[in-house]
Order: structure tokens, then sequence, then C-alpha cells
């Protein structure tokens, strides 16, 4: 029994060790990276001249893309909103039409209405005088 726990010990330790070298080494592979990194931003400064020059010129590269997309959307957008006028205009119209009508309807209903009230009112009258 002690033997197969001290066979299981030195392969724990053995694993734990393993493990420990594999992070050391990892680790070390990011102290490594960071430095050449950070290597990059450490180099000599250069005129200010220059710097300005070379800092417009990113910054020309980084946004020109950008502008050209937002003038782009600018564009649709004005295109939609001339499209949206339009059409509102457009709805005005049938509405106006549709109201106009809707109105000349009625008027004629009433009209109508009031010639069929006239003729039954009339219709007893003639009724009496044909069989007179």
């Amino acid at each position: 029994m002690s033997s197969s726990n001290t066979e299981r010990t030195s392969e724990n330790d053995q694993a734990a060790a393993a493990a420990t070298a594999a992070v050391e080494q990892v680790e070390g592979e990011i102290r490594a990276f960071v430095r050449r990194d950070v290597s990059a931003f450490r180099r000599p400064r250069q005129e200010s001249g220059e710097q300005a020059d070379n800092i417009n010129s990113v910054i020309e590269r980084v946004s020109g893309a950008s502008v050209a997309e937002i003038d782009r959307v600018i564009a649709e957008l004005t295109r939609v909103r001339d499209m949206l006028r339009s059409e509102g205009e457009r709805v005005q119209r049938e509405v106006a039409g549709y109201a106009s009508l809707s109105q000349a309807a009625m008027t004629s209903m009433k009209i109508i209405a009031d010639s069929v009230v006239q003729w039954k009112s009339q219709s007893p009258q003639v009724a009496q005088s044909s069989r007179s």
C-alpha cells in the first residue's frame, strides 16, 4: 500500500514539475513578446516636423475610409429624405382626394335621400287622385 502511495506521489510531483516548467516557459515567452513591443515604442524620437507629418499621414490613412463611408451614408440619407418627402406629399394628395370624394358621396347621398323623402310624400297623393 505504501509503495503505491509513493509511486502516486512521485507521479504527482513529476506532473506538478512539468506543469510548473510549462507555465514558466509561457511566462518567459510573454515577457519576450512584451519586451519586443515596448522596444518599438522606445525608438529615438524624430524631429517634431517629421513626426507631425507621420502623424498626419497615419490619421489620413485611418480616417480616409471612415470619412468616405460617412459621406456615402449622408448621400444615402439625403436620397431617403427626398423620397420620404415626395411620398408624404403623395399621401397628402391621396388623402385630400379621398376626403373630397367622400364629401361628394355624402352630398349625393343627402340629395338622393331628400328626393326619396319627397317622392314618398307625394306617392299617397298620387294614389288617391288616381282612384277618384
